[in-house]
């Protein structure tokens, strides 16, 4: 029996998100958008990494208001993630990133499957475009999280038995739910991510509101909260314009 059948199957209701390298920081727009007035005179600085000061706050904000979005390119962001498959479907219609997905036709996937916390909203009200989510009942809970528990074991419980028999990994996994856990390396530069941000999170004040799905709006958080450390006038430029990618 492979280690993966004789592990206990999990249930999360979490996502993960490790930022495991970065090169990224205010001075990286400042130096990128001074080339097209001050070509080489801006080497040094961008060679130094010096950190932008408050006084470059007006030129980020004016790129940002302006929509010159090219300066916000160089820089560069790698995300590990770990979260339910119906959620990297969605992660992987942005197209400006880098992805590497663990695969199922190479490892045994590990029993662990997502669930929804007792928080989560489970009734959508109104029409596609202009809807919103409320809390379930306690019974529409219970439902959710009864079904979801037992669908999960019932079909590692049937990959299980296929890998046993010597079925190829490749062939076994077409019987597991989008709620089991994969894991990712997504890679992108500030640009990309706040386009991703514009359309994952939803926030008051934006120009143009978005209804995502909660769970991918649990990574699109915890992306943004260590974008936030690295390029806080990027970030805050970004928030004062309406949360609309440059």
């Amino acid at each position: 029996m492979s280690d993966a059948s004789r592990a206990e199957i999990q249930f999360r209701s979490d996502v993960t998100v490790e930022l495991v390298r970065s090169s990224a920081s205010d001075s990286d727009v400042l130096f990128a958008a001074r080339v097209s007035t001050q070509g080489e005179q801006t080497l040094e600085s961008a060679a130094s990494g010096d950190q932008a000061t408050a006084r470059d706050r007006g030129l980020i904000n004016y790129l940002m208001r302006d929509r010159h979005g090219s300066p916000f390119e160089h820089n560069s962001m790698t995300f590990y993630v770990q979260a339910p498959i119906f959620v990297f479907r969605e992660f992987m219609r942005h197209r400006m990133a880098s992805y590497n997905e663990e695969s199922g036709r190479y490892r045994e996937l590990r029993p662990v499957f997502y669930v929804p916390a007792r928080e989560r909203n489970l009734i959508q009200v109104g029409k596609p475009g202009a809807y919103e989510f409320l809390a379930g009942t306690e019974e529409q809970f219970e439902l959710v999280d009864e079904a979801t528990r037992a669908a999960s074991i019932q079909a590692f419980e049937a990959y299980q038995r296929m890998l046993e028999a010597g079925v190829a990994r490749e062939v076994a996994r077409i019987v597991l739910p989008l709620n089991i856990y994969s894991s990712m390396y997504v890679t992108m530069n500030a640009r990309a991510l706040m386009n991703f941000l514009s359309l994952r999170t939803k926030v008051e004040g934006t120009h143009f509101p978005s209804f995502p799905q909660r769970e991918i709006e649990m990574c699109a958080e915890k992306m943004e909260a260590f974008w936030t450390e690295l390029m806080p006038l990027t970030h805050a430029a970004f928030n004062a314009n309406g949360r609309v990618a440059p």
